[in-house]
């Protein structure tokens, strides 16, 4: 039998459709407080959710963009490390060639072992200063691409040099630091920049006490040798100050739209307990009215009885 065959008072059928009303408005209001949203679907509020989804879907563009600027800021860092150790290393090297002047001919040669052995280890160390497979250190061609925007060409490109170049010439002397013509195992020669210091000039010296100028010379090119890497380090320096504004920014910029975001939909939890509770008395109240309608026709069957 349909519900239509089934006559009903009006009073009946009121009170029904007064429970059906505050039984969808208790369900909204319920998936409002677990939610925390007034607007959870299009349906709710077509305007404010296409709005609200505008600003969250650009907020996680910006953050995909926030996790390569920490990235790049990481890459960064790792070369200027690299560049402070080599720094460290050079003022040894500078340290070894001023005593040498003071030496004896046998303690120069084991200075001399002394010295080739440090620019071994700044070869291999510039070789290894790669940061998830990018060495900004030891190849002009080298990179480093950081994206900003997501609808723009923002972004920043810091090109690498390359402290270990085979052949230094006076266009490449700007970047290089060091040379190493041959590198196998435990041999290497050693050369510094355009001059062409190397260990056996080191040595040569030692053989004349007199020969104290080539020994300031040389100390003179590991001074010129420092001062471009403090030169390199300042460049890499400044770009890492970029990155780290434009994190930032993006980070101060991800929290705007999220916040414009949740002005749109989000609820407030203090009315939508009360409309919880008003609707939940309306409830039993509704309940309850169409209990008295169903009382009249009990007290006609009453009649009849």
């Amino acid at each position: 039998m349909a519900s239509g065959d089934i006559a009903l008072t009006a009073a009946q059928r009121s009170s029904l459709l007064s429970l059906k009303t505050t039984q969808t408005l208790s369900e909204r209001t319920q998936t409002r407080l677990s939610t925390g949203r007034t607007v959870n679907s299009v349906t709710d509020d077509a305007v404010n959710f296409f709005r609200a989804k505008a600003l969250t879907d650009r907020a996680g563009d910006f953050s995909l963009r926030k996790d390569g600027i920490d990235q790049g800021i990481s890459a960064l860092n790792s070369a200027l490390q690299a560049i402070d150790t080599i720094d460290n290393f050079v003022k040894q090297m500078k340290g070894i060639v001023e005593a040498a002047k003071s030496q004896s001919t046998q303690e120069r040669q084991a200075a001399s072992d002394q010295f080739e052995e440090i620019g071994v280890q700044i070869f291999q160390l510039i070789e290894d200063a790669s940061y998830q497979g990018l060495n900004l250190l030891n190849a002009t061609t080298s990179t480093l691409d950081v994206s900003f925007g997501v609808r723009t060409a923002s972004r920043l490109q810091v090109e690498g040099f390359d402290l270990n170049m085979s052949t230094v010439t006076n266009t490449s002397v700007d970047f290089a630091i060091f040379s190493i013509s041959t590198f196998s195992g435990g041999g290497a020669n050693l050369n510094l920049t355009v001059w062409g210091l190397s260990a056996s000039s080191f040595t040569s010296f030692g053989l004349n006490n007199s020969a104290i100028t080539q020994a300031n010379a040389m100390v003179n090119i590991l001074d010129d040798a420092i001062s471009r890497l403090r030169g390199h380090a300042s460049g890499l320096g400044s770009n890492v100050a970029v990155l780290q504004n434009r994190l930032n920014f993006t980070d101060t910029y991800v929290n705007e739209l999220t916040i414009g975001s949740d002005k749109l939909t989000l609820a407030d939890l203090n009315e939508e307990g009360a409309n919880l509770v008003a609707l939940q008395t309306r409830q039993q109240l509704g309940i309850q009215a169409l209990s008295i309608s169903g009382q009249q026709q009990q007290a006609i069957l009453s009649l009849l009885q």
